[in-house]
Formats: C-alpha cells, sequence, structure tokens
C-alpha cells in the first residue's frame, strides 16, 4: 500500500477540530534526544510526555533554553506536509550557539519532524477545519549547575498538539497597545528564539490582557522610537501606496512566515518592499497592519492605542485589509495544496 494511502486510512481523533483554542493536547508520540560527553546520542519516540530533572538542571536554575514553532497540514489532495521547516532547523541551530548550547544536526531535527508527525497522523486536522498540528522543538541543560556556567548535558526534545487560531478572534482585526516596558536590550538576545525572552513578557502581557489589549507592540530599548515586533510575532505595514514596511532592527526575532510573506509579497503580488527602521510616529500615516508568525500566520491589525493616542487603520475594525488579506490567502493555500508554493517551501510526510 502506498504511504499517501496510509495517511487516507488513519482514523483521526474525536475532536471538535473547528473549534480548537490554541492550547496543549497531550498526542501519542514525542522524539528525544540527548546530548552526553559532547555528542547527540540516537534518538527515538517515547510516549511518556513527562520530563524527570534533576532539581538544579540549568533549565530551571538559568534558563538555558530554545525553542521553534512549526506547523503541519492536511492538504486539499489528502497528504500531510510541514511548512519550511529547514528555515526552522537554521533558526534553532543560531539560538542554541547564542546561548551556548551545542545545535541539533538540520538534518536530524528535520528527521524528528517526520517521525513525530508521521507518529500522529490522527491527531492532524482534516482540511478546511482551519487547524492544523503544532509542532514544538526545544534544547534544554539537564546537567545540574550552581556557578552560573553552561550546562554539559542537553536533551532535545519535540512534540505535536493540534491547534486552532493564536488569536481567539482568528482573522478579526486586533488591538494592541504599545507597552510600557521593553521585549529585549540593545545587543542582547532578542533575535534568539529562547524561552527567556518570552518569559520578560508575561507581565506585559497579561497586563495588556486585563485591560483589554489583544497584544502588545513593543518599541526599541535604546531610544524608544522605533516599533520593532510584539510580544509573539513580527509586524508589517502596507503604505497608502501599496509598499510593504516592515521594520528592522538586530534585536527583532527573525520570523520564517515574515520571511515567506515578503517573498510572496515582492514576487507574487507585485508589491515593493523595505526592511528598514520603522518610527513610531509615522505608523499613522500606513494603511493597513498585521501581526505574522507560525503561530498568528497573518493576524491584521486594526488599532494601536499609545497612552492617550489611538491609530486607527482605514482597513477598520471589521475585516483584513485588502493586501493583508491577499498576503493571507495567498499563504494559507499553499500551506494547504490550494496553490504551488516555490520550490522547497512543503516537506511532504510520506
Amino acid at each position: 500500500m502506498s504511504s499517501r494511502g496510509e495517511l487516507k486510512k488513519m482514523s483521526k481523533k474525536d475532536l471538535d477540530w473547528e473549534n480548537l483554542g490554541f492550547e496543549y493536547h497531550e498526542t501519542d508520540k514525542r522524539y528525544i534526544a540527548n546530548y552526553k560527553n559532547g555528542e547527540w546520542g540516537e534518538g527515538k519516540l517515547i510516549s511518556d510526555p513527562n520530563v524527570v530533572i534533576n532539581e538544579s538542571a540549568a533549565v530551571l536554575q538559568y534558563c538555558q533554553q530554545v525553542f521553534e514553532g512549526l506547523k503541519a497540514y492536511t492538504t486539499k489532495d489528502g497528504s500531510v506536509v510541514t511548512f519550511r521547516p529547514d528555515l526552522n532547523a537554521k533558526r534553532m541551530l543560531n539560538s542554541a550557539e547564542g546561548l551556548q548550547m551545542p545545535p541539533f544536526p538540520e538534518e536530524r531535527f528535520l528527521e524528528a519532524v517526520d517521525q513525530v508527525v508521521k507518529a500522529n497522523l490522527d491527531w492532524v486536522p482534516p482540511y478546511g477545519t482551519g487547524a492544523s498540528l503544532y509542532l514544538r522543538p526545544f534544547i534544554f541543560g539537564t546537567k545540574d549547575v550552581i556557578a552560573i556556567k553552561p550546562a554539559e548535558e542537553f536533551q532535545f526534545r519535540l512534540y505535536a498538539t493540534p491547534v486552532g487560531p493564536y488569536f481567539k478572534g482568528g482573522v478579526n482585526p486586533l488591538i494592541l497597545r504599545v507597552s510600557k516596558y521593553d521585549r529585549a536590550a540593545p545587543r542582547g538576545t532578542g533575535q534568539l528564539k529562547a524561552g527567556l525572552n518570552y518569559a520578560m513578557s508575561l507581565n506585559t502581557t497579561v497586563e495588556a490582557h486585563e485591560e483589554g489589549y489583544d497584544e502588545n507592540l513593543f518599541l526599541d530599548a535604546a531610544t524608544r522610537t522605533y516599533v520593532e515586533e510584539s510580544g509573539g510575532a513580527n509586524i508589517i505595514f502596507i503604505t497608502e501606496d501599496k509598499e510593504l514596511v516592515t521594520p528592522k532592527s538586530s534585536s527583532i526575532l527573525p520570523s520564517i512566515t515574515k520571511r515567506s510573506i515578503l517573498y510572496l509579497a515582492e514576487n507574487y503580488l507585485d508589491l515593493k518592499v523595505t526592511e528598514r527602521p520603522v518610527k513610531l510616529e509615522e505608523v499613522k500615516d500606513f494603511a493597513e497592519a498585521g501581526l505574522c508568525g507560525t503561530a498568528a500566520v497573518i493576524s491584521p491589525v486594526g488599532k494601536i492605542v499609545n497612552g492617550d493616542q489611538e491609530i486607527i487603520f482605514p482597513s477598520g475594525m471589521d475585516a483584513m485589509g485588502p493586501i493583508i488579506k491577499k498576503l493571507y490567502e495567498t499563504l494559507t493555500q499553499m500551506q494547504l495544496g490550494v496553490l504551488e508554493a516555490p520550490a522547497g517551501w512543503i516537506r511532504k510526510i510520506k
């Protein structure tokens, strides 16, 4: 029997796929590999979702941890695919090196993704439900430490969970507030996908939600003049003359989704694309805005609040602006196999 036939025969879990939240569901299998004596050991799939480590493990004491996020989709023809996982592998290499951790080899990363998806096929949401299988690879220090120094032993782990949209409103425009706190220091770790960066934003995220905002918008820490990103996604803007502008800064996490959007904007929508420092004071002149990332995909922004100032984009609070909508449709249709994606963007699970 062909592998594609095997994929089609899998019986899906009994979940309300169209109403899934962005939350954890324990699935059947996950992948682990341990680093000891200067090398990564052989990886394997396991059933146990629990991690047992020493109380003085480096991840608990000094937050020595990096992670990634990517998704698997059921396409229109019934195949199961992942989207540009090679870029996640490369970004994790960079993050690991930035925190003095052993990088997990790119080819092994891709093999682990394939194995976890294939072992959890009946957790991959059906085509057309708007849900996907979220994959979380991460590396953390397992060796006990007291002195402030890198661990000598680590674990790479990858699990899967079916998810719905990251923002509860789906494609409804979001309201952001300019945070009074900073996300990342200049010449710090903001460009790394490390848990410590996200922990720093938890207080202001909870505060924003309590005040009725969907997300924070962070400014550069040095001058608080330039827009950087939100707590969990990069931001893009569309000008009145249909130019895509996105902030450029060494402390912004390089989003794989944003990188894909910039390529599609330039090569499929024939838009001018510019990465440059973006002053907060010029945001009021833009026509559309959107948050982009693996979890968010592209979520339109309708309003940004900065103290007493409100910036309401011409695209409004009722629907996506026309350019953001076209980018969203192009990207998601490629991920779902409706449109042919550029070579190398789609990795089929066989």
